[in-house]
């Protein structure tokens, strides 16, 4: 034990142990670099082997309205900068293709699988701008506030989707689907993208825990019951009323015609 204490006494021992400490560190880092670079590789080449498949389904299916580079054309918008999100959310409610083109393009089964609709919207990713598909955690209503939820629906959303998200007519022959259907990511992905009539939410407009708390509204009204009877389509309670009454007053008129008509039978004498 006395060398390592006369090695300690020396001048330049202290240099020494700082450049032994480096190279031990270096070492690990070395072999942990590996590692990590064939993570990288990896994604990478998924993502590049993503859109190949994308630009091949899109040529297939899209490029005939919306151009072989989606630049755009005549019967169909340019789909640069329209971003992820928008792909994943009009493919995933199989709104497009769309088939029929007009004034609104409704949900119907979608045509591509998940996988399919992922390459898809990797591709027009690769294009350049538009918000990204949302994570599972920024579309988890589970622990967003409903009630606040509800405040912002009916500000924002309830002129358009009626307040418990049956959805309603609009002008030019458009409408505002109902929202029955709808899977949180897709509520979350048609604020951030604003398909057909819907405008766009951002960020600055609704922050991302207002989305949620909006998509935990939207979740738990489907669950709600009605305890007055039939909702008739949960229009509103005046509207109900008002159609309740009328039914009413209507059945009642048409009673009271019905019996007023019957002529009493004559008595004969004998």
């Amino acid at each position: 034990m006395k060398w390592i204490t006369a090695w300690r006494r020396r001048p330049w021992a202290g240099y020494a142990v700082v450049l032994a400490a480096l190279a031990i560190i270096g070492v690990a880092y070395a072999g942990a670099s590996p590692r990590t670079d064939s993570a990288q590789a990896s994604d990478t080449k998924t993502s590049e082997q993503d859109v190949a498949k994308g630009k091949a389904l899109f040529s297939q299916a899209c490029s005939s309205c919306h151009g072989m580079n989606a630049e755009g054309t005549k019967s169909a918008p340019s789909l640069i900068g329209v971003g992820a999100a928008s792909v994943d959310f009009q493919v995933g409610t199989g709104r497009m293709p769309a088939m029929n083109p007009g004034a609104q393009i409704p949900r119907k089964k979608p045509i591509f699988n998940e996988q399919q609709t992922e390459e898809l919207a990797a591709y027009i990713a690769s294009l350049g701008g538009g918000p990204a598909v949302p994570s599972a955690d920024q579309v988890d209503p589970s622990h967003a506030d409903a009630a606040l939820g509800g405040r912002l629906f009916r500000a924002n959303c309830a002129q358009c989707h009626n307040f418990a998200g049956s959805g309603g007519a609009l002008t030019g022959g458009k409408f505002a689907p109902s929202l029955d259907k709808a899977t949180p990511k897709q509520i979350y992905e048609a604020m951030i993208s604003g398909p057909q009539a819907m405008p766009v939410f951002n960020d600055t407009t609704v922050t991302p825990a207002q989305k949620r708390a909006i998509i935990a509204y939207v979740t738990q009204t489907r669950s709600e019951p009605n305890p007055g009877g039939n909702g008739l389509g949960r229009v509103g309670p005046v509207a109900e009323g008002l159609a309740g009454w009328l039914v009413g007053i209507g059945l009642m008129v048409v009673a009271a015609m019905w019996i007023t008509a019957r002529k009493p039978k004559k008595k004969h004498n004998d």
